[in-house]
């Protein structure tokens, strides 16, 4: 593997060991004594209530009953930014259907926020495969899923479906239908609009490297990637070769500052290497007939009743007078439908292909009909293509009276509120624990936005007419036309802290905590700092990001535990753009306690932005990224490589089964080498019960603190063995007590287990994580949380010294979420009545 020479370790590894590890024998699921179990379990499962269908039935008829007219609402509104670690996307809202464009990672999370109800979803617009583009697709599948959506089209280049087929073992889709529309039937038409695909092809390389990537990977059968029995035949081409060309030359450039601030795209050849086609749309509303105008046909003396509706449908009336009333007279001009484009040029080296099309020039000024203008151009183009004299020159070809909207990296609007309401409440706890995010693109509702609402262009046009997108922004298309930039995510710092000075008592219980607090030594050991980014299971909400923890090891080491969707865009907010990159340049390790995708759906974003942040830096090299995952994670990551981007070269796994305590598979030298890199004594995981291949992991690091994390699991004695007098244990506490029995079912922990657990492994302290999304706010307390427990929350960060404090939060937090934990309370009443009407009913019957 000769990318790897610079690299002795990473040479040593994979060229001597991982091959072999791979081998190594493995407990298999079906064969451990989980096995019986589970398989009564899964066999006596009670089955969930069929919903789906009936939702299902709901929505044909609405549909039935849509497609008989033209929406009389249209708009398009920014969902996702594209500012860094954000989603990009954008959605077409109209009193009938959904449309979405592009579908980054972090889209499902922005969509519940901001109640863009994904239940009338049905088409969804890719214009190019990258992740960017593509990462939230899974997410939003599943979402959709839920709330009775029977099918989904997927408009794109071709292959645009198969992330599902890479993603099919660890996101189900039972109940959903997942179709590629056929881009030669060159548009897609509905009740509302008429779409044009506009494919942009990569121009000619000579670049022999980029020709034997698609040569190799049209050799392979796509199942047998899936199953990970391809083999790595592609390791020594050289995949950045031009974008390395491009940082070389920057990296001469006086303005040394700016290359830092905006590093060149990898984008451009990444994606070029292996998909050389980007799909833009042209995007016509349907014609709709004017409204009646009222006020007319009552100056015209039309009496109620039938005459309206005829003279409506563009029919001439007789009155009983006589005289004629034309349909023209009394209605509002016909809409012939505005047009608008949602576009996207890669890199520089689609430019040709994209800005000769002649499908665009219809659209520009030189249109022959001004209804032809386009009305609004929304751009994924990346910033430095944008700037390219070429694209510009393109985009002055449009009429003076077209909008420009660009969703691409040079936004910092991350989009969401509820980090910023919550941070901000627990700051007030404790301002080093709960530090204010670093979110510097968060506007604030006392500062002026750059724009305004107006249909005027010149009284919104930043840099020549390039609207630069936050998310919230919209376009009204119909019935008025209309720019309002000015409705957009803002937070107001002075509101969340009024919220809760306002409950009684905490004022009193705050100064309380803040004497406690005088007495803790506040000389704190820096390191090792654990930084909770999602605390959250099974899907994203407002307040809970899916499972993701930074471990910061020294001042040059950094770990990940887990990396569930959304962790990119977390690091980001916690850190800011320059922090988030310092310490993806640090990042050495990521562990993957096991493949459901809530822990390991991020991975490949940060990947991409780990090698980014390497080239804004001015690298002209790095090292790959030691993965510790179960080994069944290369099919997925395989499969992605050959298909999408190249990533493989950027890692090396080192199979968790490879560390299993008491049958470490690891040679001397090579474990020596991992423990060196990583400045550990000792790295061991054992097999936890929840599904096949997870595992719990202890980290003992060369100073002598030892860190154990469960990973999903339910109660398990193998971990207490391995996590034998850890200075800290993470585990899961997915449900509260009273739900054991779901517990079981899911194969989590209540809190009082993952409490125990650390009581029996003699644990110093224990911090509880990944609870059900029930208790988006605080956990239901009981008599277990005693003096080392503590409950993490998103954008935490605790050092070993710290850990005494977080109990003392206690009292606070319940007043500070007293709704929310009234609220659990009463769930938990109204339970307790059902079970005893069960038990009484049951009674009775006997």
């Amino acid at each position: 593997m000769h990318m790897f020479r610079h690299y002795k370790y990473h040479e040593v590894i994979l060229n001597q060991n991982i091959i072999r590890i791979l081998k190594l024998p493995l407990i298999s699921y079906s064969q451990s004594r989980l096995s019986e179990t589970l398989n009564n379990l899964l066999l006596n499962m009670p089955k969930v209530p069929n919903h789906t269908a009936v939702l299902k039935q709901q929505r044909q008829k609405l549909k039935e009953k849509g497609k008989k007219y033209v929406p009389g609402t249209v708009s398009i509104k920014v969902l996702g930014s594209g500012a860094k670690g954000t989603s990009r996307s954008l959605y077409v809202f109209t009193d009938q259907s959904r449309y979405l464009f592009n579908c980054g990672e972090g889209t499902q999370r922005l969509a519940h926020e901001h109640k863009a109800k994904l239940s009338k979803l049905e088409h969804i617009f890719i214009t190019h495969l990258s992740w960017d583009n593509i990462g939230g697709l899974p997410g939003v599948a599943l979402t959709i899923q839920d709330v009775g959506v029977p099918e989904i089209i997927l408009h794109g280049p071709p292959g645009t479906d198969e992330i599902f087929s890479a993603t099919r073992r660890f996101v189900v889709l039972k109940d959903l239908t997942v179709q590629l529309a056929d881009l030669q039937n060159q548009e897609f038409e509905d009740n509302v609009m008429t779409v044009k695909y506009v494919p942009i092809f990569e121009a000619q390389l000579d670049d022999e490297n980029k020709s034997d990537i698609t040569n190799t990977f049209n050799s392979r059968n796509v199942s047998s990637i899936l199953d990970g029995n391809s083999s790595d035949e592609t390791d020594d081409i050289d995949y950045y070769a031009h974008e390395k060309k491009r940082a070389r030359s920057s990296s001469r450039s006086k303005d040394r500052k700016r290359l830092c601030k905006s590093p060149e795209s990898p984008k451009a050849t990444t994606i070029s290497s292996v998909c050389s086609m980007a799909v833009s749309y042209i995007c016509r509303l349907k014609p709709r007939p004017g409204s009646l105008n009222l006020e007319k046909c009552v100056e015209k003396g039309v009496p109620p009743g039938p005459l309206l509706g005829r003279l409506k449908s563009g029919e001439d009336v007789e009155l009983e007078d006589g005289s004629v009333v034309k349909s023209a007279e009394v209605c509002f001009p016909d809409d012939p439908g505005p047009v608008f484009l949602v576009v996207e040029c890669p890199s520089d080296s689609f430019l040709d292909s994209f800005i000769n099309n002649p499908m665009f020039r219809e659209h520009q000024a030189v249109a022959e009909k001004d209804e032809d203008l386009a009305y609004l151009v929304v751009h994924f183009t990346p910033p430095e293509v944008m700037n390219d004299v070429r694209y510009r020159k393109w985009m002055d070809a449009f009429s003076q009276s077209t909008f420009h909207l660009a969703i691409n990296e040079g936004s910092t609007c991350t989009g969401s509120i509820a980090v910023h309401r919550i941070q901000n409440k627990l700051h007030q706890l404790h301002p080093f624990i709960f530090p204010l995010l670093n979110d510097s693109g968060i506007l604030h509702e006392e500062v002026e936005p750059e724009t305004s609402s107006s249909s005027s262009p010149t009284a919104v046009a930043v840099q020549q007419n390039v609207i630069q997108a936050r998310t919230l922004c919209s376009v009204n298309l119909r019935p008025n036309r209309m720019l309002d930039s000015e409705s957009t995510v803002k937070i107001n710092v002075k509101s969340f802290i009024e919220e809760i000075n306002g409950i009684e008592g905490f004022s009193e219980a705050l100064t309380e905590l803040q004497d406690q607090l005088k007495s803790y030594d506040k000389d704190v050991a820096p390191y090792p700092k654990i930084v909770f980014l999602g605390t959250g299971s099974c899907i994203p909400n407002k307040t809970r990001n899916t499972s993701g923890i930074v471990l910061e090891v020294s001042d040059s080491k950094v770990l990940m535990l887990d990396c569930g969707e959304g962790t990119l865009g977390q690091l980001w907010r916690f850190y800011g753009v320059d922090g988030a990159e310092e310490i993806l340049r640090k990042l050495q390790c990521v562990y993957v306690s096991h493949l459901h995708a809530d822990h390991h759906l991020g991975l490949v974003g940060l990947i991409h932005a780990r090698r980014r942040a390497y080239w804004a830096a001015g690298a002209s090299s790095f090292p790959p990224l030691i993965v510790l995952a179960p080994k069944q994670i290369m099919a997925w990551l395989s499969f992605y490589h050959r298909r999408f981007q190249p990533l493989l070269h950027e890692i090396q796994l080192v199979p968790n089964s490879a560390l299993e305590m008491e049958k470490f598979g690891l040679d001397t030298e090579s474990s020596k080498k991992l423990m060196e890199a990583l400045e550990m004594n000792d790295i061991s995981t054992v097999p936890v019960k929840h599904c096949p291949n997870a595992f719990g992991v202890t980290l003992t690091h060369s100073s002598g603190w030892k860190i154990t994390y469960s990973g999903d699991t339910m109660p398990c004695p193998q971990l207490i063995k391995l996590g034998q007098n850890s200075d800290l244990l993470i585990h899961e506490a997915t449900m509260e007590d009273e739900l054991v029995s779901e517990a079981r079912l899911k194969m989590h922990s209540t809190t009082s287990e993952a409490i125990e657990t650390g009581q029996k492994m003699g644990a110093k302290f224990t911090i509880l994580t990944h609870f059900s999304q029930r208790y988006a706010k605080l956990p239901r307390f009981n008599n277990n949380f005693t003096s080392n427990v503590g409950i993490a929350f998103d954008n935490m960060q605790v050092r070993l010294g710290d850990l005494p404090v977080l109990p003392l939060f206690y009292p606070v937090l319940k007043l500070m979420f007293a709704e929310d934990y009234e609220e659990l309370e009463q769930r938990a009443v109204r339970r307790q009545l059902r079970a005893e009407r069960a038990a009484q009913q049951k009674q009775s019957e006997s």
